[in-house]
């Protein structure tokens, strides 16, 4: 099947939303080239479960397919055109599986030698998009929050070595009720704006009570899912001829009800939270890992206006297969080494959020919990400086926010 011969029918089994919105753009999905088509219609399918700044870039592509005239419209895909597709992958039922067939193309493309030209297309592609479809800025300039090192009495070694250098760095912060004060903020900005999805708190462990406009995630209270999920994983693996690729399919069909979630209103943090670990590696079995990945997620995807992070230890490493068992057992957990995890992770957070639209406002700060060292990054704070000055972590929020 060709692009050309797509009809409103063709998509009578997607979600009602993403169905509309093809049936919609139809013209103009018939014009695109095969080897482009389904890595539109990969992330169209899953239009209902996206978050609104997912649906607002999906929607603003497809009318600017819409409002090409011909002749550009050419010129953007002629090079996804020249793009040859062997007759077994047109023939494969990628309206209704996209994603299997873009993974399918990848390993094709490669065996033909196309890989290079698929990618500059696709660059060429993306630059001209993005001239055309910029994003909105968030109207206060974005917030990361970082809390590390939960449960550690002492740390001797250098702290927040990787985030000094593009901040200034303190070292008599009073930490009475320092928690308290952080979700505080989260939640002052989350009433002042109150868009959906904009404002995000994860937890490694068990969450501290917040505003319900605000988006939790927290690992404990996701941990039947994770159990659950753990479990399908074993099962899956223990069958014969199961492979990587194999069960990573397995995962990719699951629905939140195919792990016990309860049907919610809210199926697109529903959705979400099961992709956290049914995509994640790790986020399983380490409550470190779970809050890294959460945290590049909420940024990539939702674009998370406030995001405080919080780490809690993870459990000691242990055998694999004892692992995935998911034993009843209480873990032994690694308060220090979970510290070098979430100072990691605090790094690779400033990092995600610095990719975003207007980074140049954005602020950061990366706190360690219960004790007196934290680094702040923000457009009035000075680089790779260090303050001795004794001060309180809302005081160091209306700081870094001046």
């Amino acid at each position: 099947m060709l692009p050309s011969e797509l009809k409103a029918e063709s998509f009578a089994s997607y979600p009602p939303q993403a169905r509309a919105i093809a049936i919609n753009h139809l013209e103009a999905l018939q014009k695109l080239p095969i080897a482009f088509a389904p890595s539109l219609l990969r992330e169209l399918i899953d239009y209902d479960y996206k978050f609104p700044i997912e649906r607002s870039k999906i929607d603003a592509e497809l009318s600017t397919l819409n409002e090409l005239p011909d002749g550009e419209f050419h010129e953007w895909f002629s090079d996804f055109a020249a793009i040859s597709i062997s007759p077994g992958l047109q023939g494969f039922n990628w309206v209704d599986l996209p994603a299997q067939f873009v993974e399918q193309e990848a390993a094709y493309l490669w065996s033909t030698h196309q890989l290079d030209a698929f990618r500059h297309a696709a660059k060429a592609y993306g630059d001209r998009l993005e001239q055309l479809t910029k994003p909105e800025p968030p109207k206060h300039g974005r917030l990361g929050i970082a809390v590390v090192g939960r449960d550690v009495p002492t740390y001797n070694a250098q702290l927040f070595r990787n985030l000094r250098k593009h901040g200034t760095y303190f070292t008599s912060i009073d930490p009475k009720d320092g928690l308290e004060s952080l979700i505080a903020v989260v939640d002052k900005r989350a009433e002042a704006d109150p868009t959906p999805y904009a404002h995000w708190y994860i937890d490694g462990g068990s969450s501290f009570p917040h505003s319900e406009r605000v988006t939790c995630v927290s690992y404990e209270a996701l941990a039947p899912i994770r159990k659950s999920l753990l479990k399908r994983m074993q099962s899956e693996i223990d069958r014969p001829g199961m492979g990587p690729e194999e069960l990573r399919s397995v995962l990719a069909r699951l629905a939140p009800t195919d792990l016990g979630m309860e049907a919610t209103s809210d199926t697109v943090l529903a959705r979400f939270q099961l992709k956290l670990f049914s995509e994640g590696s790790g986020t399983q079995i380490y409550s470190t890992t779970f809050a890294q990945w959460a945290t590049r997620e909420v940024l990539r995807r939702a674009q998370a206006s406030t995001l405080l992070v919080r780490y809690a230890p993870r459990q000691r490493q242990r055998a694999m297969n004892e692992l995935l068992a998911g034993g009843s057992s209480e873990s032994e957990t690694d308060p220090v080494g979970s510290l070098v995890d979430g100072e990691m992770g605090a790094y690779y957070h400033w990092i995600n959020q610095q990719r975003l639209p207007d980074s140049d406002r954005s602020r950061f700060i990366a706190w360690f919990e219960g004790h007196r060292q934290a680094v702040a990054i923000g457009p009035t704070m000075p680089r790779g400086t260090e303050s001795n000055s004794a001060i309180g972590l809302q005081e160091l929020l209306a700081l870094v926010s001046s």
